[in-house]
């Protein structure tokens, strides 16, 4: 007995010296003070598709600077899926050698200079969505790689992930980033089907809600197995999660598609809303050969500045009527943005009594009461100031177009 005693203690302690040792606890939590505005940046996906290569990246930094678009705030030059190229023998994964025969160390540095972000993609799966090699089974050296190039921002998808959890297959890829130091923003690409919103806070920096956005104001385009979804059909998908968005956690209705084809009246309406709602402005045109009229919308630093508030409340639908939609957000020091959208296709009048309406917004409590505070108004696409809250407004929103203001105290 006493020798049997003796060899199941043995057995019990070696046991527990074996759990205790390999007792590695992850960090599933996201780089703290990071995006704590909607980011703002470039993403080459939306106008090049697999199209890409390093003298486009580096032309597009360049051009970053010459529009004005990082003095108005952009930071981060994204590349989006098909940059891969294989694994070498170790697992590490190399860019394409033929598209970045520089190596994304020096595209990273060069991106830098300039005073930007550089981000890259993968996807939770084992392959990308245009059929590269995915992360999956290799977070790790994958994040120890965007590491040892300068990888500022990581955009993770969904496709070919077969058995995966979303929860648990992104909680592995932030384990990676924190594990290999840098830090590094995390865009969670689910498209929304699992409700990243609800897990996604700790975990990554942005998600998204929807399925893909393509440059149509309000369509639908069906692939048969999914579908691409118009500015209008994002918009609408964005009801309820208002709460869940913050400084350092915004939802993500996906990237701009501004200057990709659609008229002015509606670019100018899609980046109104997306500033409404505090998103994540990341452009997908061709910056380098975008129209004044392009570079006007995406670097109009009033309506910016609605966007990046600091108070970081994203706005909601206070009222429809006959296709006119009336959104209002609050924002720091008292100020509230208010935006007229007009859906349909014929030009609609608008009139605002701020006098007689109260409203109170039930999530960040901010209250907008003119009977008791006197607001100075400004009409922001417009740049200029268009009387108080003493008087009603009133005007005409073009077809699919938007009529911005902003009440200062």
């Amino acid at each position: 007995m006493k020798v049997a005693s003796l060899f199941a203690l043995g057995l019990l302690t070696s046991f527990s010296a074996f759990s205790q040792g390999n007792n590695y606890v992850q960090n599933y939590k996201k780089f703290e003070n990071l995006a704590m505005t909607p980011p703002m940046g470039w993403n080459s996906w939306n106008k090049f598709a697999c199209n890409v290569d390093e003298k486009l990246i580096r032309e597009v930094a360049d051009a970053m600077i010459s529009s004005g678009m990082k003095d108005a705030g952009y930071t981060y030059i994204n590349i989006d899926d098909c940059w891969h190229g294989e694994r070498d023998e170790k697992g590490f994964i190399q860019p394409d050698p033929k598209r970045f025969p520089s190596g994304m160390k020096a595209l990273a540095d060069y991106v830098h200079s300039k005073g930007l972000k550089f981000g890259v993609y993968s996807d939770a799966g084992s392959q990308t969505c245009g059929g590269r090699p995915g992360s999956r089974g290799y977070e790790f050296q994958d994040a120890m790689m965007y590491a040892s190039w300068g990888v500022d921002y990581l955009k993770y998808d969904w496709c070919n992930t077969e058995g995966l959890k979303a929860e648990g297959a992104y909680k592995t890829i932030t384990a990676a980033l924190r594990k290999a130091g840098r830090p590094v923003v995390l865009s969670i690409c689910e498209w929304g089907n699992d409700k990243p919103w609800e897990w996604g806070p700790s975990v990554g920096h942005l998600w998204r809600t929807t399925g893909d956005i393509y440059n149509c104001f309000d369509c639908i385009e069906d692939h048969g197995t999914w579908k691409s979804w118009g500015v209008m059909q994002i918009l609408d998908k964005q009801d309820g999660l208002r709460k869940y968005a913050g400084p350092g956690h915004w939802n993500d209705p996906d990237m701009l598609e501004v200057g990709n084809g659609m008229p002015i009246n509606e670019d100018r309406a899609h980046f109104t809303m997306w500033s409404m709602i505090a998103a994540p402005l990341i452009t997908g045109n061709d910056i380098r050969k975008m129209s004044k009229e392009t570079a006007s919308i995406l670097t109009n630093k009033e309506v910016l500045a609605v966007n990046q508030d600091k108070l970081g409340v994203q706005g909601f639908k206070h009222s429809v009527k006959d296709s006119l939609e009336t959104w209002l957000k609050p924002m720091a020091d008292g100020r509230w943005a208010v935006t007229f959208l007009n859906r349909s296709k014929r030009t609609q009048a608008v009139s605002f009594d701020w006098q007689a309406t109260s409203i109170v917004d039930d999530l960040s409590k901010a209250e907008l009461n003119a009977k008791t505070t006197t607001y100075k108004v400004r009409n922001v696409w417009a740049k200029k100031d268009v009387g108080t809250t003493k008087k009603a407004f009133s005007s005409t929103v073009p077809a699919h177009d938007a009529v911005l203001l902003v009440l200062n105290k």
